[in-house]
């Protein structure tokens, strides 16, 4: 028997076979009903963006219609999109938001 087998090789990670993850851009988009406020707060609050950079973010999804909050793996631009959801349902907003590839 040979100890040269694949089972006695050291396992060698190279700059191929590590792949960096997708990213995925996570929307908010306008409605007539949700509030400036709120929006302002879910940036702060599950997007971890400043007072500033969430108001500049909230004018932007208000007069273009939507904006991107942030880039994100999958799993993480999911879960954001799921709080933020639940909050705007709790607090009885039809806030959207929305992901999709970035490219």
């Amino acid at each position: 028997m040979s100890n040269n087998t694949a089972e006695n090789q050291p396992l060698i990670e190279t700059a191929q076979d590590i792949q960096e993850p997708k990213l995925y851009k996570v929307i908010m988009h306008n409605d007539d009903v949700t509030t400036m406020e709120f929006v302002v707060q879910v940036l702060v609050d599950v997007f971890h963006k400043s007072i500033e950079d969430a108001s500049e973010i909230m004018m932007k999804i208000h007069t273009q219609g939507k904006e991107i909050c942030g880039i994100y793996p999958r799993e993480i631009a999911e879960f954001r999109i799921y709080k933020t959801l639940h909050l705007a349902k709790n607090a009885h907003f039809p806030l959207l938001c929305t992901m999709e590839e970035n490219a």
